[in-house]
């Protein structure tokens, strides 16, 4: 090397952060491979084997877990989730009652709060009575004086009795008279035609014929005024007669207005007994609007009654699931708000239409644009009375309701049933 390359390559190897300072060269014997056997070299490190990665182990054993997973789930599926039909558009729901007045009063007392059980019979509110009360007072003394009255009738309809047995004792006095009478008349008759003969063979004087004919005419008047007596008392008996049934007619008549007045009686009874609202059945208060001294008109409402002991749950299941729906078929209700907790239930009846149709406006696919859309049927469902007992289950909660569709009676679908093999397969044939 000449020395105007010296500098050169001296200024090149200088040092910097770029180009750290290199090691001195040391010249070094070329490695020779030991035999077979041969000991190691002085100052070499032991051999070691290369470690085996666990990517070998991890990758089979998830791929037999995904294969029996998704040979159980294929499996479950066979058995059983065919079988199932399930929606989440189903609402729990209760036959709530809106208590309300039915008399027209003012609120005298409240007798519960809002969320408290009460019993069938318990008293939720009472209105003042006052005028009630008086109402049934009034009615009570009419009826007293109806009753009196219906005595002062009978006790006229007594004395007209005895009225029309003193007409028929005159009657038959006016008939004795009458009988007399006529006697006496038949005895003149007789007594004026011998006299007449007598005279007229000059046997009898002409004063005993006078006195013959003033006797038959006598005794002829006599007949005829016993015979208007006993016309006279004939009539009497008719009119007697014709009262006392008078009287019996008003009799009746005020009897029934007697009736008239129980019955005027027994609706102030029961407008008293309005005045007091109790629960009809056991339930929960809910939405209380009632205070003390509101004044309540027939009608208003003044609180809730929810049966939690008698709720039911309605699913909405689309059109395309109802073909394998049947009333009595198991259901699994998950309540949303009891962080999924399954509740038994049956299913009990199926709506006889679409909701659509007993919508305020129920659609006209006949006018307009038409756009196919599924439909959805409500399918009542009710729940296991022991749910129920814990009273829980609130109106208007979500649930999602799985149907058990697979008929109990036939044997569960087995592996070898898919095959051709089993209970099954002999069930299913013997339907053929």
């Amino acid at each position: 090397m000449s020395q105007d390359q010296t500098p050169a390559a001296s200024v090149a190897l200088a040092p910097t952060r770029e180009n750290p300072p290199m090691a001195p060269y040391v010249a070094r014997e070329p490695a020779v491979a030991p035999g077979p056997g041969a000991p190691p070299a002085a100052g070499a490190p032991p051999a070691q084997r290369a470690p085996r990665s666990p990517r070998r182990f991890i990758l089979p054993v998830v791929a037999l877990a995904a294969l029996g997973y998704g040979a159980y789930f294929a499996y479950d599926w066979f058995v059983e989730g065919r079988f199932l039909v399930s929606t989440d558009d189903a609402y729990v729901g209760a036959d709530t009652a809106i208590i309300a007045a039915k008399v027209a009063a003012h609120v005298a007392d409240v007798a519960v709060a809002d969320n408290v059980f009460v019993r069938k019979g318990d008293l939720l509110v009472r209105l003042d009575d006052g005028d009630y009360r008086l109402a049934v007072e009034a009615a009570k003394n009419k009826i007293a004086t109806q009753d009196a009255t219906i005595a002062r009738i009978g006790e006229q309809i007594d004395a007209q009795g005895a009225v029309v047995a003193q007409a028929v004792a005159q009657i038959g006095a006016a008939t004795a008279q009458q009988q007399g009478a006529e006697a006496d008349q038949q005895r003149a008759a007789l007594e004026f035609e011998r006299s007449q003969k007598l005279a007229a063979t000059s046997f009898g004087s002409q004063q005993r014929l006078e006195q013959a004919a003033a006797d038959r005419a006598r005794t002829l008047a006599a007949a005829t005024a016993a015979g208007a007596t006993k016309a006279s008392a004939e009539a009497a008996l008719a009119g007697a007669k014709d009262n006392l049934e008078v009287l019996k007619a008003q009799r009746t008549e005020a009897a029934r207005v007697r009736g008239e007045l129980v019955t005027a009686e027994d609706k102030a009874e029961r407008d008293l007994s309005f005045t007091e609202i109790r629960a009809p059945f056991d339930g929960v208060i809910g939405n209380k609007a009632v205070e003390v001294g509101q004044y309540a008109l027939p009608g208003t409402r003044l609180l809730a009654l929810v049966p939690l002991t008698s709720a039911y749950v309605d699913a909405n299941f689309k059109e395309t699931q109802l073909d394998a729906l049947r009333p009595g078929q198991k259901v699994d209700l998950a309540v949303d708000s009891y962080d999924g907790r399954v509740v038994p239930g049956v299913v009990a009846s199926i709506a006889p239409a679409s909701g659509a149709q007993f919508s305020l406006l129920p659609p006209d696919n006949a006018t307009g644009n038409f756009t196919k859309v599924v439909q959805r049927v409500a399918v009542r469902i009710a729940v296991a009375p022991e749910a129920l007992k814990a009273g829980t289950l609130r109106p208007g909660l979500s649930v999602v309701a799985t149907v058990h569709t697979r008929d109990e009676s036939l044997p569960k679908p087995t592996l070898l049933s898919l095959f051709g093999f089993g209970a099954a397969s002999d069930e299913r044939s013997a339907e053929r």
